[in-house]
């Protein structure tokens, strides 16, 4: 009967979907109208380090999409024998921040350059300061002006720029929109009036008109917020997403978002003194304030929820990618032992052992720097063991502290709000990092000392959250906030589990930490290297 009730949603368009484009995966979940995933698909791409700059390809971001849809309606064929050809609501997300600008020809001037790129430093200082505003390096204003401060000859020919949910919004409904979420990651907000900041906005103006003609206002997306009219799927747009041309065009599309917003989604973190940790190849915390911090951070982006609340995010670019590096020589290991045992069958056991490892990690010190960290001053990544003589270096110890180094630097930040006296009521884990035997879990809370939540939907993630937002767009009662529709109507009665931090763990983490604050001027030789 269930399976019924489904293929007649798939059937009349009763559905939403979300794509999210993250660092190693594409993913899209459908969901029906009681927001249950019904379906799923997902393609697997990593980016490339191309002189100098980390970046994928625009052929590889729509075959990428493409692959990613086509493993979705392939699920829905094998699930309930159906051809997906209509949807309710659409909604793109991806990794937020960094810098696609184009000509008025809609040609790329330079190759993407994605949030892991530490290249903007003095942009990023030199706009702080300027604008008594924590700038990040990962922004698209650091990337534009540095590209400014460097006299690159792209600038003066700029006639938009975003970024990658927006550029493939704009491409499939002719949309030049941004969710304000991750147009927070572009240019600051002012949360009041749910726009860019326009002080700032005449700061920068002022600062480059004598050199182009562009007005920054008008090479930005135009902003929205959750539950606004975003466009619709065009002809073109949808055989651009399913080249078979199954899929009908005129779909409604929700204002495309970025992975921060969409993981504040799919944990019900979009209210005041709730926040959530997202863990995957770089991990970030969300904290919605009820006001602004007191003073500005580097260490503190100040961004906002895709209903266009303030949000305090600590945003650190590693965490499980060099984990997964030793997974998988871990499991060439294996190979050549003549034992078939590939990532997926070893992460659940790396996890479940790291719960015996001791709570200091036996002395081990960790950095996982794949990329540079701008929370801890490392310009370059360099990963790098550390043990001394009295070290107890076991396997044990090695996969706590490979899980404690992914959460290092977010607890560096999230102490900062402590001291600014930030509520946190509720804190929710979501992404890759809280898949296996709560480990994750139970070492968060031990890094920030609060309980930490984990939902059945936690491992969904950013698409599922993207789909949410898809609903809000279409089937939000009058007047009713995305916060009430959350928590009223999507998450009423949802499994939750809470960790509470255990003192031990608690007190084994600091020790490790202070090892590791000790050791990072070793990191940042070696990064040189």
């Amino acid at each position: 009967m269930k399976q019924s009730h489904i293929g007649n949603a798939i059937i009349q368009g009763k559905t939403a979907l979300g794509i999210e484009l993250g660092s190693t995966k594409i993913k899209a979940v459908l969901i029906n109208t009681d927001f249950e995933p019904i379906a799923s698909g997902s393609h697997d791409w990593k980016s490339s380090y191309e002189n100098g700059i980390w970046t994928y390809s625009l052929d590889d971001v729509w075959h990428g999409l493409q692959d990613c849809y086509m493993d979705l309606c392939s699920n829905v064929r094998e699930k309930y024998g159906l051809k997906l050809k209509k949807i309710g609501c659409i909604g793109f997300s991806a990794m937020m921040h960094g810098y696609l600008p184009f000509d008025k020809n809609e040609r790329l001037l330079t190759p993407f350059r994605t949030w892991q790129n530490t290249i903007t430093g003095d942009a990023s200082a030199e706009l702080s300061k300027l604008f008594n505003f924590n700038i990040p390096q990962r922004w698209s204003i650091s990337h534009l002006y540095q590209a400014i401060l460097n006299g690159e000859e792209h600038v003066k020919d700029i006639a938009y720029m975003t970024t990658l949910a927006g550029y493939i919004h704009w491409q499939l409904t002719g949309k030049k929109v941004l969710g304000i979420g991750d147009a927070s990651g572009m240019f600051p907000i002012d949360s009041r009036k749910n726009c860019y900041d326009t002080g700032m906005m005449k700061i920068f103006q002022d600062k480059v008109s004598s050199l182009y003609t562009w007005k920054l206002e008008n090479i930005l997306p135009h902003i929205l917020v959750a539950g606004e009219n975003a466009g619709v799927l065009t002809a073109e747009g949808a055989k651009k997403l399913d080249p078979s041309g199954t899929l009908q065009a005129g779909i409604p599309l929700c204002p495309p978002e970025g992975d921060a917003g969409t993981g504040m989604v799919a944990t019900d973190s979009v209210a005041a003194h709730t926040g959530n940790v997202s863990a995957g190849t770089s991990i970030f915390s969300m904290v919605v304030l009820d006001q602004p911090l007191k003073n500005y951070y580097p260490e503190i982006d100040m961004v906002t929820t895709p209903a266009g609340l303030p949000a305090a995010m600590v945003h650190c670019n590693n965490c499980t990618g060099d984990m997964n590096a030793w997974v998988e020589m871990l499991s060439e290991f294996a190979e050549m032992m003549g034992i078939s045992f590939g990532p997926d069958d070893i992460y659940p056991k790396f996890y479940r052992k790291a719960l015996e490892g001791e709570p200091d990690c036996g002395g081990l010190i960790l950095y996982n720097y794949i990329t540079g960290e701008p929370i801890t001053g490392v310009e370059k990544g360099c990963p790098m063991l550390v043990r001394s003589t009295s070290s107890r270096f076991t396997f044990a110890n090695f996969c706590r502290a490979s899980i404690y180094a992914s959460l290092a630097a977010l607890k560096i930040g999230m102490d900062i709000l402590k001291r600014e006296n930030v509520k946190v009521e509720r804190l929710t884990g979501h992404g890759g990092l809280f898949r296996h035997a709560g480990t994750g879990a139970k070492f968060l809370a031990a890094a920030v000392n609060v309980p930490v939540s984990t939902m059945e939907t936690a491992v969904v993630g950013g698409p599922y959250g993207m789909a949410l937002l898809a609903v809000y767009a279409i089937e939000k009662n009058m007047g009713e906030t995305l916060e009430d529709f959350l928590s009223k109507r999507v998450y009423v009665g949802a499994k939750t589990t809470v960790t509470e931090p255990d003192s031990v763990d608690v007190n084994g983490f600091q020790k490790f930490l202070n090892n590791y604050m000790i050791g990072l001027d070793a990191e940042k030789v070696a990064a040189t290297i």
